[in-house]
This record gives structure tokens, C-alpha cells and sequence, in this order.
């Protein structure tokens, strides 16, 4: 079974207050976004692969081997074996992984469910090709996914509202990835309401991922100062999308900006470029620009 996981931007941010376990209640909109995507396969046992041949082929190198890196000088392709061979994890990156290839989302999102419905043996084998660290949520697209794929390969009956549960525990946006439409998120961000928007059906949307920045959402939070804005997100999101410049915010970009200044000259050329609005996407670093579609003339 394969899948191409999307992204997503968010449309607003707010950092509303600091919780008791530590996190903190926020609200924004999620929308997915198909301008970047991964391909992700999952197959039972000893199954035939319809990608591994071609990864092993275009990333090179071995699995075990650190020939064929990446531009940080990490392997373009890992592979690893949990300790009871139920599941072997592969990742392919253009840019190198720098991360252990067994505690990628996928390969969590498959041991939690194996601790519940004793799953079979699987390979899964990730082609990342979505921006890392750059708050789209790619990595918990992925991992949604891998839930929803599981839950067909192995008839687990899992509902959505089951799926975004486990999804949950794995990420604060990774629920968001299981419904694949607007959705309004508040908590941490888990609590999900639809939010349809069809006024987004009059822009084109462009995303902007700078190269050599990457925003940890750790950093990201550094310094932020909670705050209850005066017009809460619904009431923005209901004004006109010419509003938005002045009204739609995300709270990050307070902290973020003065770290990488340079994302601030990138969302103003999106401004001076002919967008209607620009912003930051979740934690950083992509911001994204919508812009009016031009109409055919008759």
C-alpha cells in the first residue's frame, strides 16, 4: 500500500496561555496543503515493494554505509530493524537523515498500535520529500497516515475518531492529518472542529521553505509571551482575506523573526511579490502567500 502524505499551513496562531502540564493552549486553523508530500509504502511481511527498488537506485550508498550523503553530510538512505524483526524501517532523504530510523513517527505509529492489536511483521519504507523542521507538519502527516494504512492492511476497524485519538499521542498536529480538511484545533492543538473555508477557493497558495533554516518547536516557544487576542480566531477568519494582513497573526513569529530576521524579509517580499496575505507556518521556517487567481477574460 502506498500513500503521499500532504502538509499543512496554518492560518493563524494563537498562544493563549500556559498549562499546568506544561504545554499550552492555543488556537489556529489547519489546512492541508499538497504543494510538498512524501511517499510512504507499507507492506505485510514479505510482500513485494513497488519503491524500494527505486530508492536504493536514486539515493544509493547502503543502508549501513555513509557513502552517498546528503548535503549535512548524514546518509541519504537508513534502514533499521526493531529488536523483534517485526519491523524493518527504511528512509530516504536527498538532504541525508540525521535521525534514528526507528524512532521516526511511522515506526512509533506502528509500535503503538502493535501493543494493542499484536500486529504482524512490516516493512515501511519513507521517501521524505516534504521540508524538515519547517512547521508543515510533515513528519506527522506521515505518521496519520501510516495509522490509516495500518488500520486497512490489517482490518483493525479503527474509525476516525479512533485513528486522531492515537494520532494524538504521537503529535499535537498529528490528529489533524487523519480528517485531511480545514479543521479549527484548540488544546494543544488535538481538538479538532471542522472549519470549512471556501473563500480559499479564490487564491492560489504558494509556500516558501528558505534554505538552511530549520526551526525547532522547542526554540520556537522560547520566549513567547501567552496572550488572549482582542478578536478571537473565528471572528478573523469569518472578515474578508484583504482584512488579514492587519488582523491574522501567528504568535511565533514574534520570537522566531528575531532569531532568523531573515524570514521577515522573506514574508515582506511575498507582500511586495502581489500577495493578499502572508505568514508563517506553524513554528517555521516555510511561510506561505495567498494570491488572488487571475480570471480568464471572456
Amino acid at each position: 500500500m502506498i500513500t503521499n502524505p500532504c502538509v499543512k499551513i496554518n492560518l493563524g496562531l494563537n498562544v493563549l496561555r500556559k498549562r499546568a502540564d506544561g504545554y499550552h493552549d492555543l488556537e489556529t486553523l489547519f489546512v492541508p496543503s499538497g504543494e510538498y508530500h512524501d511517499v510512504l509504502e507499507i507492506i505485510a511481511g514479505d510482500d513485494w515493494s513497488r519503491t524500494s527498488a527505486s530508492l536504493f537506485s536514486r539515493y544509493g550508498g547502503g543502508a549501513s554505509s555513509m557513502s552517498g550523503n546528503g548535503d549535512g553530510g548524514f546518509p541519504r538512505l537508513v534502514q533499521a530493524i526493531s529488536e523483534d524483526g517485526k519491523l524493518m524501517m527504511t528512509i530516504a532523504r536527498k538532504e541525508g537523515v540525521d535521525w534514528e530510523p526507528l524512532h521516526d513517527l511511522c515506526a512509533k505509529a506502528y509500535f503503538m498500535l502493535d501493543k494493542d492489536f499484536s500486529l504482524p511483521p512490516v516493512k515501511i519504507f519513507l521517501e521524505k520529500l516534504s521540508p524538515v523542521g519547517a512547521g508543515l507538519g510533515g513528519g506527522s502527516s506521515d505518521a496519520a497516515a501510516a495509522i490509516r494504512m495500518l488500520d486497512s492492511l490489517f482490518s483493525l476497524g479503527l474509525d476516525d475518531g479512533s485513528m486522531a485519538g492515537y494520532a494524538a499521542r504521537l503529535g499535537s498536529d498529528c490528529p489533524f492529518f487523519v480528517y485531511g480538511r480545514p479543521m479549527f484545533g484548540e488544546g494543544r492543538g488535538e481538538i479538532l472542529t471542522d472549519f470549512p473555508m471556501p473563500c480559499l477557493d479564490r487564491y492560489e497558495l504558494k509556500i516558501v521553505v528558505p534554505e538552511g533554516v530549520s526551526v525547532s518547536t522547542a526554540d520556537a516557544y522560547k520566549g513567547i509571551v501567552p496572550r488572549i487576542p482582542d478578536m478571537p480566531l473565528r471572528d478573523v477568519l469569518g472578515r474578508s482575506v484583504g482584512e488579514w494582513r492587519e488582523l491574522l497573526r501567528n504568535d511565533f513569529e514574534d520570537t522566531v523573526f528575531l532569531r532568523y530576521p531573515g524570514l521577515s524579509a522573506v514574508k515582506q517580499s511575498l507582500y511586495d511579490s502581489g500577495a493578499v496575505y502572508a505568514s508563517m507556518s506553524g513554528s517555521g521556517s516555510a511561510l506561505f502567500a495567498l494570491y488572488e487567481k487571475k480570471r480568464n477574460s471572456i
